[in-house]
């Protein structure tokens, strides 16, 4: 099902008759400047700020969060870009069977896939840890934070497209959209769902798992669990799901994104398990502790060279976590 782009947005068994029409585009300029971007564009500005503002939690600098969006963004947007083709192949085909290049790089028509995005980022960051020295968990725990809040309010440039809805529903917070000038659809507002899901991760991470953390990967093996359920629930109300090409299962088409996501989430599951339960990791290892000891033990051997109170001179270090009483407040920062 498509939905018009240029007819209202209601929903009826909350707010009545009342609607909204968004123009999806908000400047008419050359090929447009598309809400979608914007709000992409400011969903990313913010994750950026939090990553920016929690990077001293895991033993980083606000540079290493700086030179991971330089890299990161391009990369991103072309790994959403190249994951969303692959699977949509067909629709970039000439009437002869070619491909037709031109449509597979105007993005600015759509075509991104989150996914694409995740396996981008995950890349950048494996890549861009070995160069600097720095431990991959430490580095991903906190890029899925801001991946989150980026998430979050990204899923609303598709409420202003009237993409990525469910299935037709009568659900008192269904979501009445037009198909045409004269017939409408009431459907599951899937963009909603998996915002208000990956809000509620979110908090999760901020105010739970980060104060516990006891390896440095774990917020990231969150974010893998938590999303990949969410996703597989959410993509199996979807309307516009992407197909493993034409595999079935049982005699229904494999949703790519679904099994990925169940695939995901049970390999996160069992690293959080392996890690927690069977090799019993400690908060001593997490990189943020191993710099805190080691600026601490550097202080005090300097301390007795410059003849002063090592309290005075010495760096601070930065704050370890990883106990109730000594772990950071997330987000009180």
């Amino acid at each position: 099902m498509t939905a018009l782009k240029d007819m209202p947005i209601s929903f009826p068994g909350l707010f009545g008759d009342w609607e909204f029409n968004p123009d999806p585009i908000a400047l008419h300029i050359g090929h447009g400047v598309y809400w979608y971007g914007i709000i992409l564009a400011f969903a990313m500005l913010m994750g950026l700020l939090l990553c920016m503002k929690q990077a001293k939690r895991f033993g980083l600098k606000e540079d290493h969060v700086l030179d991971m969006v330089l890299w990161g963004v391009p990369c991103c947007v072309l790994g959403s870009r190249v994951y969303y083709v692959i699977f949509y192949l067909d629709l970039y085909r000439r009437a002869d069977g070619s491909l037709d290049w031109g449509r597979m790089i105007a993005i600015w028509d759509g075509g991104l896939a989150i996914y694409g995005t995740v396996i981008a980022g995950a890349l950048l960051a494996f890549f861009y840890a070995r160069s600097k020295k720095l431990k991959l968990g430490a580095l991903t725990d906190l890029c899925v934070m801001g991946l989150l809040l980026g998430q979050i309010i990204g899923r609303w440039a598709n409420f202003i497209n009237r993409e990525a809805f469910g299935g037709l529903t009568d659900l008192p917070w269904r979501m009445r959209l037009w198909t045409s000038a004269y017939q409408y659809i009431e459907v599951h507002p899937t963009f909603f769902y998996e915002s208000l899901w990956n809000l509620v991760g979110l908090l999760l991470m901020l105010f739970v798992v980060s104060r516990g953390r006891r390896f440095d990967g774990e917020n990231t093996w969150f974010y893998f669990l938590w999303y990949g359920l969410g996703r597989a629930w959410v993509e199996g109300l979807r309307t516009d799901s992407l197909y493993l090409f034409d595999w079935t299962i049982l005699g229904r088409p494999v949703r790519v994104s679904q099994a990925l996501s169940l695939v995901m989430a049970a390999v996160a599951a069992a690293m959080l398990f392996y890690h927690i339960r069977v090799k019993k990791c400690s908060a001593e290892d997490l990189l943020v502790n191993q710099l805190a000891r080691r600026q601490a033990e550097e202080a005090a051997a300097a301390a007795p060279e410059t003849g002063t109170e090592t309290s005075e001179n010495a760096p601070e270090p930065p704050e370890e976590v990883g106990t109730e009483e000594d772990a950071p407040h997330g987000g009180e920062d």
